[in-house]
């Protein structure tokens, strides 16, 4: 599966999960995997932004999943109407976004 990522996604992983950008993806998309698995319904990738070109990614590799999550992600992508790749990028990002959301949430209780 073709992963192409901006530099916010990479400075994003590189702060919260580690150096190892394709790991830290791969925790994005099995996070998502199991959410579809579990019948909830994602944060779908937003319509007001264009598909962009992917020659300015600041990394761009082909990551192997296992077929299951390659299969669910490929549907998926297909139902929301983008690219597989379009929704990887997107799946980190919403990540990313829960894993500061939930770091946030645990500050607000403790002040």
């Amino acid at each position: 599966m073709r992963v192409a990522l901006g530099k916010f996604a990479c400075t994003g992983i590189e702060t919260h999960i580690g150096d190892d950008i394709p790991a830290g993806v791969r925790k994005a998309l099995f996070h998502y995997a199991a959410k579809l698995k579990a019948g909830r319904s994602p944060i779908e990738v937003p319509r007001f932004l264009p598909d962009r070109d992917l020659s300015d990614a600041a990394v761009d590799f082909e990551l192997i999943v296992d077929a299951e999550t390659e299969a669910m992600l490929e549907r998926e992508a297909q139902r929301q109407q983008t690219t597989t790749t379009r929704l990887v990028a997107h799946t980190v990002l919403t990540y990313l976004a829960e894993i500061e959301f939930l770091g946030s949430s645990r500050v607000l209780r403790t002040l």
